[in-house]
């Protein structure tokens, strides 16, 4: 992780709580809620907490689960992957590599020459359009 630039003060007076819960306390939203579950518009994904370059729509597909998939970073300098086993179970938790937030998990249950699923909370995102 580069740094924290935030106090945790700070995220807290910046984001919406449950945009907090999920960013900065690994919270999950429910799924087919959030709103970029299902967006189709092209650019690229943020995160939600320091607007560091994360996903392009390019790798967003269809995975059926609810959340936003994608199938690599934008730049794999951006996000940090780190072994999680909260829960019970074994997973690969994805970071924002810039400010540390919580942004989702990856599986190898993916399309395409990696076999990645980016499974990240809506929550977690902005969204600039390419036109921007």
């Amino acid at each position: 992780m580069k740094n924290q630039p935030k106090t945790d003060e700070e995220y807290r007076q910046e984001l919406s709580p449950d945009a907090y819960r999920v960013l900065r306390e690994k919270g999950t939203e429910r799924p087919f809620t959030g709103e970029y579950w299902d967006h189709k518009e092209q650019g690229a994904y943020l995160c939600g907490a320091c607007n560091a370059r994360l996903f392009n729509s390019q790798s967003k597909f269809d995975s059926g689960c609810g959340w936003p998939s994608f199938t690599e970073p934008l730049d794999n300098k951006n996000v940090l992957e780190e072994r999680d086993t909260s829960h019970g179970m074994i997973r690969t938790e994805v970071m924002c590599n810039n400010c540390g937030s919580h942004l989702g998990h990856v599986f190898p249950d993916g399309p395409g020459p990696k076999g990645l699923r980016y499974c990240i909370n809506s929550l977690s995102l902005d969204f600039t359009p390419e036109d921007s």
